[in-house]
């Protein structure tokens, strides 16, 4: 039998960390001939039962000649994998390549037999589910088309582990024997079975940190002060539903108390289960902390500790290897050098952060990539004042510090289904697998709003500690793909509060009009400004004077949300002279009580330093101080021009639910903000209707795809990489049915004529030399040469002002009809995947930057909604008496330059400029196309945990 080194090098690449199904994590890697000690410890702990579905008859134990036929791989045709937690095996899975008498054979056969074995204490966790996506990925790669499998009737879970799996599959019934067999190549159902078992597992696996049953705080000080001392005292003060203890292996042996809680000098002391372990020891003693805790079994570590990556590359290396260590147990991490994590449920009351007050209790989830972020936003999110008010509070709260494990993508997949979580905001520095984020994004905005400011968006590179791809895009376009996915994006904290406040206790607007009525005529009369400006369509503002009372103010709103013109209503108020608490107090209820009657409508109030009001607004039964009940330990201050900010500690209230408490509008200081955080609702809100349905990507019965394959596997085989020539651009993108209008190259004045009398005139003349390409401006184009003395002329001039020919790359090419140039792109970045832009060619795409973005396959409806998105859009459109142009065909040669790229990933650029779009019909003037191996698509690939 031949060894590893026969047929190829240990695969290193194969090796993976997973989450499995109930959020504990396992690695996988090839079994080698290093492994026969624990392969047959692994074959002594499985059952009886499972050794009989595995072999079809009693096995009790492997023989010597089993235990080497099971650890000596070629990597090739015959392949092992091993799920192993703590180092020990937990699960295998080996293919055997076959032939099609079922013998075993080498390449070119297609077809190999896979069997499984897992352990029963591990059964039930999903491991063979995850064992068969590597072991898939990793016989496509070896060019394995199609497995086979032989079950017995009565092992009804491995059966079911094949049959979900979503693969196109075949069964047959023979000898007793269930015969399977399915093709490999991943299907949409395959794909969507693999994500939505990739939701339940990450989303379980950030559920046991945020819903311990207990938790330890490891390295809490004898003394008051210290990050570990303070974090078990915010876990104490909480009020925290499970059990708590204090662990620190300086605790004196008599000593079994501390502030209340256990007090241990290790977690194996502990005798009962602990699910979460918050470490606060220094770095250096941090590996032996994780060994202790992944020996007593603990599901998962809050890491607050520093001196990891942010502080070098030696902090960088202990960084790798914690997570390392952590995985081998199967344990997940956040951080290190966090903040901590924060459940307000009532249920759990867990504060295991360096927060020292527990937040409100509400319906946002909040992700902090910074410490220092993360508190402010709760900061803000607490207080009832600040400009933004709302007795809405947290539900969940994630500083995931260095983000070495768990990411923001693991959050979003727990906050998905979280019933407990209405909106999502996020504070991100760097995104590590965008392709990933944009799609967990998607799905998570078609649910519940996911609003995201973006720091670090102009340093050039991410934060220390953050592992993050690196990206070729621009922010601009990175913001509009995430626009795309249904991400609010905005660019401050400030504006992070305003929209999420709005989202999180006001229905979506149907639409842009706006509604704004108040006894400010000025105040109304910016606000309606601001609509202009955020794009929305105000009605005329309602002045009610000065004099307006809490009625009034009733009545008003009452009508506008009755207006069937109305989408949205702002009220604007100013502060009346004298002692107003109690008319706070009242026309607080007048609007809550109006709002309340139409309750499909949002409705916004604009304040200016009325700080009672901002109060009223926000309070609501059994979740804030009535009105003239002050809270306690506060200091009521009566006069009207109070500042917002007045109330230094918010009550202790109890959690806000959907269905049972008065509707609670939300408050600005400035009608900027209020109308910002509108015009995010209202583009949202069209998002979510749009998306309902996304439209198709059309097919053409001219594309010759297997045409283009093998053309492009002829390019290839050239070299590594390279930008094809005018003749190959143009049969390539002809495979595709985008016609390239030819130019012949004109050395001279004689070949220009040529070329003229060839392609037949009027013609125009370029210089395509790189600095006046696509330059009209600087003379390098001549247009309409109706002869050839009008072409021999024109020659003359472009050599005398540029000097040579072979300077200036003439070509001559024939006239296209005349219309508004535009410029197609497509792109692959190697960060977030297949990109498709267009803009208008010149100064508005290049100077201005203004160009529409999308990631691609683009659907017919993205093709038309790219085509309006640019700000130069008018100019297709009949802009100023001009005539419209042929935007269907515009469309259809982007969903085209879409299927060319999605089709073939070697296709990593194209560039179509000028294209011409005329009243009837496009002319593609200028093309190039550049071909490589195709990048990695680890979204299509199976489940993994980023790579230390």
């Amino acid at each position: 039998m031949q060894s590893a080194s026969d047929r190829h090098e240990y695969p290193a690449h194969w090796e993976a960390d997973v989450v499995l199904r109930d959020g504990g994590t396992a690695r996988i890697r090839p079994i080698t001939v290093d492994d026969a000690e624990r392969l047959v410890s692994f074959y002594e702990q499985v059952s009886d039962e499972s050794k009989y579905y595995r072999f079809f008859a009693p096995y009790p134990r492997l023989s010597a000649k089993d235990v080497h036929r099971f650890t000596h791989h070629d990597f090739v045709d015959r392949v092992g994998l091993a799920a192993t937690v703590g180092g020990e095996f937990i699960a295998t899975v080996r293919y055997d390549r076959i032939g099609p008498d079922g013998t075993p054979a080498s390449a070119p056969a297609e077809e190999a037999e896979v069997a499984f074995l897992v352990q029963d204490a591990h059964q039930g966790r999903g491991v063979a589910s995850a064992l068969l996506e590597h072991i898939a990925a990793v016989a496509r790669e070896r060019d394995i088309r199609r497995f086979a499998a032989e079950v017995l009737p009565a092992n009804t879970k491995m059966i079911k582990v094949f049959t979900d799996a979503g693969y196109t599959q075949k069964r047959s019934f023979e000898d007793g024997v269930v015969r399977l067999e399915f093709d490999l190549e991943p299907t949409d159902r395959s794909l969507a079975v693999q994500y939505a078992r990739e939701q339940r597992a990450e989303a379980r696996s950030v559920r046991r940190l945020l819903v311990p049953g207990s938790v330890a705080v490891i390295g809490a000080g004898r003394t008051p002060g210290g990050v570990g001392r303070s974090v078990l005292g915010n876990i104490r003060d909480a009020g925290f539903a499970g059990r708590v203890y204090a662990v620190n292996k300086a605790f004196p042996e008599d000593l079994k108390e501390l502030d209340g809680v256990p007090a241990h000098r290790c977690v194996r002391d502990i005798e009962e289960q602990v699910d979460l372990a918050v470490v606060a020891v220094p770095a250096e003693y941090v590996p032996e902390v994780v060994t202790e805790c992944g020996e007593h079994g603990v599901q998962g570590l809050v890491v607050v500790s520093a001196g990891y990556a942010e502080s070098g590359p030696d902090g960088r290396e202990r960084q790798r290897e914690l997570v390392r260590h952590a995985r081998a147990y199967g344990m997940r991490i956040i951080g290190p050098n966090a903040f901590g994590i924060i459940n307000t449920a009532d249920d759990v009351r867990l504060n295991a952060s360096l927060a020292p007050q527990m937040p409100r209790p509400g319906r946002i989830g909040l992700f902090a990539q910074s410490g220092a972020i993360g508190i402010a936003l709760l900061s803000r999110l607490h207080r009832r004042g600040g400009g933004v008010t709302g007795v809405t509070g947290v539900s969940t709260f994630v500083s995931s510090g260095n983000r070495a494990d768990v990411s923001g993508n693991d959050v979003l997949q727990y906050w998905y289904d979280d019933p407990d979580t209405d909106v999502v905001l996020m504070y991100l520095e760097s995104i590590g697998n965008p392709r990933k984020f944009t799609r967990l994004a998607r799905r998570t905005a078609a649910a519940k709003p996911l609003v995201v400011v973006q720091g670090a968006r102009h340093g050039g590179a991410a934060p220390q500690g953050h592992a993050v791809r690196a990206t070729r895009l621009p922010h601009t376009t990175v913001s509009a793909l995430l626009r795309q996915a249904g991400v609010i994006r905005v660019d401050t904290i400030t504006e992070l509060v305003d929209a999420g406040l709005l989202l999180a206790r006001q229905p979506l607007p149907a639409g842009p009009r706006v509604a704004i009525l108040g006894n400010s005529e000025s105040l109304g009369l910016l606000t309606y400004d601001a609509c202009l400006a955020e794009g929305l369509r105000p009605l005329p503002p309602l002045d009610l004077t000065t004099g307006a009372s809490a009625a009034d103010f009733h009545a008003a709103l009452s009508r506008a949300l009755a207006d069937e013109t109305c989408d949205a209503v702002v009220v604007t108020a100013i502060p009346a002279i004298g002692d107003a608490t109690t008319g706070d107090a009242e026309l607080a209820q007048a609007l809550r009580s109006a709002a309340e009657r139409v309750p499909g409508k949002p409705v916004l109030v604009v304040h200016v330093e009325l700080g009672g009001l901002a109060e009223a607004l926000s309070a609501a039964a059994s979740t804030a101080p009535r009105a003239g009940t002050p809270a306690s330990g506060t200091t009521v201050r009566p006069h009207p021009f109070r500042p917002l900010d007045f109330l230094a500690e918010a009550p202790a209230e109890q959690p806000d639910t959907a269905d049972d408490t008065p509707r609670l509008i939300p408050a600005y200081p400035a009608a900027e903000r209020a109308v910002r955080a509108l015009a995010e609702a209202v583009k949202y809100s069209q998002w979510r209707r749009e998306s309902a349905d996304p439209g198709k990507v059309p097919e053409y019965e001219d594309i010759d795809e297997k045409g283009a394959a093998r053309l492009i596997d002829g390019l290839l085989a050239r070299g590594q990489g390279l930008t094809l020539g005018t003749d190959e651009t143009c049969d390539l993108l002809g495979k595709y049915g985008i016609q390239v209008h030819r130019a012949l190259h004109a050395p001279t004045p004689d070949a220009a004529a040529e070329a003229a009398r060839t392609l037949g005139y009027p013609v125009a003349l370029k210089a395509t030399a790189p600095h006046l390409r696509h330059r009209a401006d600087l003379g390098g184009v001549r247009l309409d040469l109706a002869d050839e003395e009008q072409l021999r002329r024109a020659y003359a001039e472009l050599t005398a002002l540029f000097g040579k020919p072979e300077e200036l790359r003439p070509v001559v090419q024939s006239m296209a009809p005349r219309g508004v140039d535009t410029v197609v792109r497509a792109v692959i970045d190697p960060a977030a995947g297949a990109v498709l832009s267009f803009g208008l060619a010149g100064a508005a795409s290049q100077l201005l930057g203004d160009m529409a973005h999308r990631l691609i396959p683009v659907t017919d409806r993205e093709a038309t909604s790219i085509v309006r998105s640019i700000r130069t859009a008018p100019l297709l459109f009949g802009w100023r008496g001009s005539a419209p142009v042929d935007t269907p065909a515009l469309e259809e040669l982007l969903l085209r330059v879409s299927r060319l790229v999605d089709d073939h990933p070697e296709v990593v650029a194209v560039t179509l400029e000028p294209v011409v779009v005329a009243t009837h019909g496009l002319s593609v003037l200028g093309a190039s196309v550049r071909l490589a191996p195709p990048p990695a698509r680890d979204d299509l690939g199976p489940r993994t945990l980023p790579a230390y």
